[in-house]
């Protein structure tokens, strides 16, 4: 609890206090008006300081200026039929600012999880310099400085380790429990806390750009990305407010005239009364505070499992998502390229993973390389000899003496000789030895761990249509949609088609409030997710292009949040439309019970401090990621 919030239970308690003791001493009313005005002003000075601003600042129209001319109002009737009875008063004023205190502590419930993600921020960076570390600030330190973090400390900026080994604390950024191991050449990310060893690290990035600062950015920049509901209620509350200020002075007047033209008597104090309870319960609290409460709720929930929301309104759209279309590579696979099989070979596998390590042992391409790990022993290439590349089609060369080609089929093609297909989905590499067709490697991408399990997850959640969008070849697009059961695959396209291919799915969807959501891997994917209804970058921590491409950010390579992420959305949604109808049902109800007489002053409190403190701890349930 914070010290404002302390302050404002202190007064709450000294005014309850106050009230009790007026109506328990055995005294005449009279003697206990200081006791009254005591409780009334304990609690509702700022109240009253808050209108009169207002006033002063021609804004008079707000909920302190409702309240304070409520009660103000009922003091005065209560001087004027001499009854001096100020329990009303008070009572309106003392409950509204528990209310007020309710609504302080959910808010700051709410700010919770985004001031743990606040606490990202690193302090200060190390550097060494004669021998010692000297703490200096993070904005000093230049690209390609060696900064020094020890054992308890965050990373302050992005760069690669030059020298210890560590396991680093991502919780804060990623939500994940389980610490990550690194080492010398390991690029780490600012933001993080180390663990366990002291590590030098080479930065990559000035403070200003690194991981952390970005992310900090995009969360104190969410709030001010407003919903369609919170600009709804924003507007409501402007024509509102001043709207029923007039209809209470209508209230107070036109009756008690009409009456008197009628040869009746005025009833003044009556209708008087009448147009202070109209004006209590016409207070827009629960509106004003919950809505925007929800969102921010929704947002630090989500913040608290790794998702990172830029703002509400796509907090909203997420809520509408039904189509998810998912970028293959680096997205819905690892990206990483692993010998998956070997077929047809007359060698020992062994023995043909060698021939195809050492003869594709000068190139760096990743499958020349998932060939090399695959073989997993130090190559030496003294052995290899008449290196040949063939653009687009393997390598020949000779090996041990004997004359060796790997690659596709146009190499065998070239070569004069038949191979054997493979009717397994990956990257197939033929080999022949000595002018002789000695089988074929499979290779495949390997899907991420999680990645079924997620699909599944958005089926569960109320997502129709699953797509996923690639380069690669249509066997190798058609077999991991299969494996990962999603509904539509096209493949062989460029990065220009991918987008071409979204905006076909959007202009051909069914229901046009029916939301698209792109997921891709932030890095080559800018175009699409800045296209997509809503873009979601997963697994893009320390990417600045899916910061700055995607709506939603996910900071860990975890697919299934984006389930979560949808869940908590459609939650977020659901309970901002409960407080609305709960809101505007109580308080319009009450409205017309008030201006007939039958609500008094108490029903009144209810409908303003009652309905608010509800609305407030039904917003705060945004908080609480669950499986709903």
């Amino acid at each position: 609890m914070t010290k404002k919030q302390k302050k404002m239970l202190t007064r709450i308690l000294i005014s309850a206090a106050l009230l009790i003791l007026a109506n328990l001493l055995p005294i005449p009313r009279l003697w206990k008006i200081p006791l009254y005005l005591a409780s009334y002003l304990t609690v509702g000075y700022d109240i009253l300081r808050k209108a009169w601003k207002g006033i002063c600042n021609r804004r008079p129209f707000d909920e302190c200026f409702l309240m304070a001319v409520a009660t103000l109002g009922a003091i005065g009737l209560a001087v004027y039929e001499r009854s001096w009875d100020f329990n009303e008063a008070v009572a309106v004023m003392l409950f509204y600012q528990i209310g007020e205190f309710f609504q302080a502590y959910a808010v700051g419930k709410s700010r919770r999880n985004i001031t743990e993600l606040m606490d990202i921020r690193p302090d200060y960076a190390n550097i060494e310099e004669d021998g010692k570390l000297v703490r200096v600030d993070p904005d000093e330190v230049e690209v390609g400085s060696i900064i020094v973090v020890q054992p308890g400390e965050k990373i302050p900026i992005d760069g690669v380790v030059e020298e210890g080994s560590s396991m680093l604390n991502t919780g804060a950024l990623t939500g994940e429990s389980v610490p990550r191991s690194c080492t010398v050449g390991d690029e780490v990310i600012s933001g993080c806390i180390n663990l366990v060893g002291v590590l030098k690290i080479r930065t990559t990035r000035e403070f200003g750009e690194s991981t952390v600062s970005k992310i900090l950015e995009l969360v104190e920049n969410a709030s001010s990305r407003k919903s369609r509901s919170e600009e709804f209620i924003s507007r409501f509350a402007r024509v509102y407010t001043p709207a029923v200020v007039y209809s209470a002075l209508a209230l107070a007047l036109l009756p008690p005239l009409g009456r008197l033209l009628l040869g009746l008597p005025g009833e003044w104090s009556t209708w008087l009364y009448r147009a202070l309870t109209f004006l209590v319960i016409s207070c827009p609290c629960a509106l004003v505070v919950s809505i925007p409460l929800s969102f921010f709720a929704g947002i630090g929930g989500a913040s608290h499992e790794g998702i990172l929301i830029k703002g509400s309104n796509y907090l909203e759209t997420l809520s509408q998502v039904k189509t998810v279309v998912f970028d293959k590579t680096g997205t819905l696979t690892q990206g990483v390229f692993e010998v998956s099989g070997i077929h047809h070979s007359p060698f020992e596998d062994l023995k043909l993973l060698e021939y195809a390590a050492l003869v594709e042992s000068a190139s760096a391409h990743p499958i020349s390389r998932s060939l090399q790990r695959a073989w997993g022993r130090e190559l030496d290439r003294g052995r290899v000899e008449n290196i040949q590349e063939y653009s687009g089609e393997g390598v020949t060369g000779t090996v041990d003496g004997h004359a060796v080609a790997a690659g596709n089929t146009k190499l065998m093609r070239r070569l004069g000789l038949a191979w054997k297909d493979c009717h397994s989905a990956g990257t197939v590499v033929h080999l022949a030895v000595d002018g002789v067709y000695a089988g074929h490697i499979l290779i495949s991408d390997l899907e991420k761990p999680g990645v079924r399990d997620a699909v599944r997850a958005l089926k569960t959640a109320g997502v129709r249509k699953t797509v996923m969008l690639t380069g690669d070849r249509k066997a190798v697009a058609e077999q991991v949609a299969a494996d990962l059961g999603i509904h539509e695959v096209h493949a062989e396209l460029l990065p220009g088609e991918k987008v071409e291919r979204v905006e076909q799915l959007m202009a051909g969807r069914a229901d046009p409030r029916e939301r698209l959501a792109f997921v891709g891997d932030g890095i080559n994917d800018a175009p699409v997710l800045a296209r997509a209804d809503i873009g979601i970058a997963m697994g893009a921590l320390g990417s600045d292009a899916a910061i700055e491409a995607a709506d939603v950010v996910l900071m860990d390579d975890d697919p299934k949040k984006i389930a979560t992420g949808i869940r908590i959305s459609r939650k977020c949604i659901r309970i901002v439309y409960e407080n609305i109808v709960f809101a505007l049902g109580v308080k319009f109800a009450c409205l017309i019970l008030g201006a007939l007489g039958i609500a008094n002053m108490w029903a009144a409190i209810f409908a303003d401090v009652g309905v608010m403190v509800i609305a407030v701890l039904n917003a705060i349930r945004a908080l609480r990621v669950s499986q709903e």
